[in-house]
């Protein structure tokens, strides 16, 4: 029997205080397919009064035990591999093969990750006659977003059992059924009861209760800037620890000295992959202006290799965005690059051709951006490139830096050049030359695009607290 219209709390799937449902849409189809039950205040306090009482317990489970509970995690998120796939590719659009790859991909490669980060984990420190002791927080409030859904709770959930906090999870309600199969999953294997609680629901009415909830000791979130603001606001009467990864503005500097037509090619590729669902896309391509119109011209012919359609069929590179909310802002982001005067090179308003139902946008680029036009400004979270130019290595940095985010920065060129510029980039993670994802590199951003890291050990630093203990001189 489908677990879609209840939540898990206290190790048991329950029924919703306040029966209210919504409809789960399919944005190939624009139809629902589903239905999920919406969380209350009522919802929450259950969930977190079951988190709070396991946490007594829990928090003190040798790391053993919770190595062996992360083990027999992944073991059965294994055994559920293809149903998340297919989930991720129903509730968000991704293309199956992508979904299987690099979506569900991700949720196995981070509890991996967490399993061996705290094989080495130390949680305690002598410093002369102190005794420095790492313990878990407390009850964790988790809020995840819709784009990478399995990465974000993965990377959330498995740190915190690895610190020894019990939680709360809160996935995305637009893309909700990878999160209710993965409450399945910490069900099979064997978490006691409390420790993992799922609740769905919206932000305003599920989200913001837990944040603001007196029994909740963090917040990790993830999302956008504006919903991370309200997160933080409704935590601070509480004084609680809020850890947010949030929206991203990326550039990518291409240097003089890179192999151009690969290194702007491949930048198209990074930028329109999950359909540019990603708060860390490389979205503004920032290239030496004596090579502008090649490199739109690179851009153009890579762009227009890609096959947008249904996530189901064989050869589809990008799928639709995930809804009508998001499509509109998309469309809306394009006329703004028109009518500022940005250069459409390819793509544009409306759907592609031949399709005429579905959340699918045209992959578009714009050239001569400068960086004060919207489409540079804002996050666009779509298939929109931004190609602007530099005429000095110097102003290349600073028009890098110019956003209010700092999530990510890309860098391509010679591997010592590359390095001195990334050391000047004001964001959390710099990537050079589009290297292999790193699972133990810290992830999370500098300025408006967050605090605090995640992924592997940096994920479980979030989780706990440090206690000195003094009194240890011989």
């Amino acid at each position: 029997m489908s677990n879609h219209l209840k939540f898990f709390i206290d190790g048991a799937w329950v029924k919703p205080e306040i029966p209210v449902a919504l409809d789960v849409i399919d944005p190939s189809t624009e139809e629902a397919y589903t239905q999920i039950a919406l969380g209350s205040t009522a919802d929450v306090d259950r969930a977190v009064a079951a988190a709070r009482a396991a946490f007594a317990s829990f928090s003190q489970w040798p790391k053993g035990e919770r190595l062996a509970l992360l083990k027999r995690i992944l073991a059965e998120y294994e055994k559920r591999y293809e149903d998340i796939a297919q989930a991720v590719s129903r509730e968000m659009g991704a293309p199956l093969g992508f979904a299987r790859e690099a979506q569900a991909a991700a949720g196995k490669g981070h509890l991996g990750a967490t399993i061996e980060a705290l094989e080495r984990y130390e949680f305690t420190e002598r410093r002369g006659t102190t005794m420095v002791v790492k313990e878990p927080i407390g009850v964790s409030a988790l809020i995840t977003p819709w784009n990478w859904p399995l990465n974000q709770i993965t990377c959330k959930v498995g740190p915190a059992i690895a610190a020894g906090c019990t939680m709360v999870l809160k996935p995305s309600e637009i893309a909700p059924i990878s999160g209710i199969i993965f409450a399945e999953v910490m069900e099979a294997a064997g978490t006691p009861k409390g420790v993992f609680n799922l609740v769905n629901g919206t932000g305003p009415d599920v989200g913001q209760v837990m944040a603001g909830h007196p029994d909740v000791d963090m917040v990790s979130f993830t999302g956008s800037t504006r919903a991370g603001i309200v997160v933080a606001k409704t935590a601070a009467d509480t004084v609680k620890r809020v850890a947010q990864e949030l929206g991203g503005k990326s550039p990518n500097i291409i240097l003089p000295d890179a192999d151009f037509e690969k290194a702007v090619a491949e930048g198209v590729t990074a930028c329109f992959g999950n359909s540019g669902q990603s708060c860390d896309a490389p979205t503004r391509m920032l290239v030496p202006a004596t090579r502008h119109d090649e490199a739109l011209e690179i851009a153009k012919t890579a762009a227009e290799k890609l096959k947008t359609g249904d996530p189901r069929a064989d050869g589809t590179d990008l799928g639709p965005v995930v809804s009508q909310t998001q499509f509109d802002k998309i469309q809306r982001l394009i006329e703004a690059g028109i009518s500022e005067g940005a250069t459409l090179v390819t793509g544009g308003p409306g759907r592609p051709d031949g399709l005429n139902r579905g959340y699918y946008v045209r992959p578009t680029v714009f050239g001569h951006v400068t960086n004060d036009m919207t489409i540079a400004r804002e996050e666009i979270f779509g298939p929109v490139l931004s190609v602007l130019s530099y005429e000095t290595e110097e102003q290349a940095i600073e028009i890098a830096n110019d956003t209010p985010y700092g999530l990510a920065a890309y860098i391509q060129g010679e591997l010592g050049h590359a390095r001195k510029v990334a050391s000047r980039l004001r964001a959390g993670s710099v990537y050079i030359n589009y290297p292999e994802w790193d699972l133990f590199a810290p992830f999370g951003g500098y300025k408006q695009s967050g605090n605090g890291r995640e992924y592997a050990d940096w994920g479980v630093h979030d989780f706990l607290e440090i206690k000195g203990i003094v009194g240890y001189g011989d």
